[in-house]
């Protein structure tokens, strides 16, 4: 039995197979990461710390804009509108 695969076997692999399953899964992370920009960038205003959600966002890409849209937006200012 052979343990270990070298450079020559990836040329075995069925890239079109691989990519089918792949392919939703990095269309919905990117999905995600556009959202979850556009609301920081547009609330910008009345979220603390942009920059940081920015580089969480980006850089750890599915749990990023989740923990965006889950812990981030509570740190929402609000603001009362008097009449």
């Amino acid at each position: 039995m052979k343990l270990h695969y070298g450079l020559n076997e990836l040329k075995d692999i069925d890239w079109l197979a691989v990519l089918q399953i792949a392919l939703p899964f990095m269309v919905v992370g990117l999905i995600l990461i556009l959202i979850a920009l556009f609301d920081l960038y547009r609330h910008r205003k009345t979220r603390a710390n942009v920059l940081l959600w920015t580089i969480v966002i980006l850089f750890f890409n599915t749990i990023g804009p989740i923990l965006y849209f889950t812990i981030g937006r509570k740190g929402e200012k609000t603001y009362e509108v008097r009449n």
